[in-house]
């Protein structure tokens, strides 16, 4: 069996509502998608985490090193993307670029040996795993916190167990909203922030002493993922646990991140750090150093099902009778690609998403809705 074929395709919607987070507002979904095809007519999918236009150049850069190979040897493939990659680009979009190759690489595997990727992985620790809403952004709206409010309250009507919340806009303005937030949905719904790294130490630090009481679950980016230092030290302030790794690349920049205890949570994007490959050599490293692993999770239905493979494998940390439960992240703002272009649907069932037992991701690609997102992208 040979490669014949790897295509790219980029996605674009334009939102009915722009919104907001610490950095950037969102008005458009543009994502780049992998389509590998091969002589026998099996095909696998792929996705990239980050600028789509950027990872498709980055596919075309390496395409002629997939063409007329054996997609099962995967992890040669791998090494030969990332050592053509490696002089150029150690950290950043290519990596983007071999994590959506990876991610079809492995769809394909599954397909061709009638396995889901969890099992080729090493087998299944889990069979259900706990999704936690992503939401909560920021908008031009008058009365921000009553919007928030009203969405936070919707996804606990929808039966979601954990929600995370953005912060970033000031010390003052977080700290209202976190405590408008918490009192809407009770104590019994695990509550986490975000500031996509709007913070210094110093007001990262007086942030979490302040809405510690109210009991969140994590901080995710709280400072800048270029000051590992700060990460480090801030662990030592605060009683909440210190989340990230979004923006880190391959095992050596995970590595990076462990061996400086910067942080109890590690966030690694599977379309973005490598792929499965990557990934499954991250969760190696963190096992090491006894660091707990929630993926990032952003994108399409191919996105969101090899982060469900991936933690179907993640071993239990520590092991015991009964483990706890294990979150993905379930992004809830507008995204028209995603809830149409995968087949079948992501179903939440009693607050528990089950993992797909079906060959490779376990989803089919819908090409109807590529070819419809596809005519959708601006000039």
């Amino acid at each position: 069996m040979k490669i014949t074929k790897v295509e790219t395709f980029v996605l674009s919607n334009q939102l009915k509502e722009t919104f907001y987070f610490s950095q950037w507002s969102y008005s458009e979904r543009r994502i780049c998608i992998v389509k590998i095809t091969t002589d026998t007519g099996l095909i696998g999918w792929g996705e990239g985490y980050g600028p789509a236009d950027i990872i498709k150049e980055g596919v075309n850069l390496i395409r002629p090193l997939l063409i007329d190979q054996n997609p099962l040897e995967n992890e040669t493939l791998w090494y030969n993307m990332y050592r053509k990659t490696l002089d150029f680009a150690r950290r950043g979009v290519l990596a983007a670029s071999i994590s959506a190759v990876d991610v079809a690489l492995w769809d394909l595997k599954g397909k061709i040996l009638n396995l889901p990727i969890s099992i080729l992985m090493g087998g299944q620790h889990r069979k259900k795993v706990v999704p936690y809403a992503t939401g909560l952004y920021f908008s031009e709206s008058e009365n921000l916190a009553e919007k928030l409010v009203e969405e936070a309250k919707l996804y606990v009507r929808q039966g979601f167990k954990a929600i995370k919340m953005k912060v970033g806009l000031s010390i003052s303005q977080d700290i209202a909203l976190v405590k408008a937030i918490r009192q809407a949905i009770g104590t019994d719904i695990k509550l986490m922030i975000d500031s996509n790294h709007a913070y210094s130490l110093r007001e990262a630090t007086e942030l979490s002493r302040a809405v510690e009481h109210f009991d969140i679950g994590w901080f995710e980016e709280p400072v800048s993922p270029e000051y590992y230092h700060h990460y480090k030290e801030l662990r030592t302030k605060t009683t909440i646990p210190i989340a990230g790794g979004e923006c880190e690349y391959l095992r050596y920049g995970f590595q990076t991140l462990l061996e400086n205890d910067c942080v109890d949570i590690l966030q690694v994007d599977i379309c973005g750090a490598g792929g499965l490959s990557e990934a499954k050599r991250i969760a190696t490293l963190a096992n090491t150093k006894g660091v707990e692993i929630i993926p990032h999770v952003w994108g399409t239905g191919i996105a969101f099902h090899a982060a469900l493979h991936f933690i179907s494998n993640l071993e239990p940390l520590p092991g015991r009778m009964t483990p706890p439960n294990m979150y993905i992240e379930f992004d809830r703002t507008e995204n028209q690609i995603r809830e149409s272009l995968t087949n079948p649907s992501i179903e939440m069932i009693d607050g528990f998403i089950n993992i797909p037992q079906k060959p490779g991701l376990g989803i089919e690609v819908d090409e109807d809705v590529i070819r419809k997102f596809s005519s959708q992208i601006l000039t």
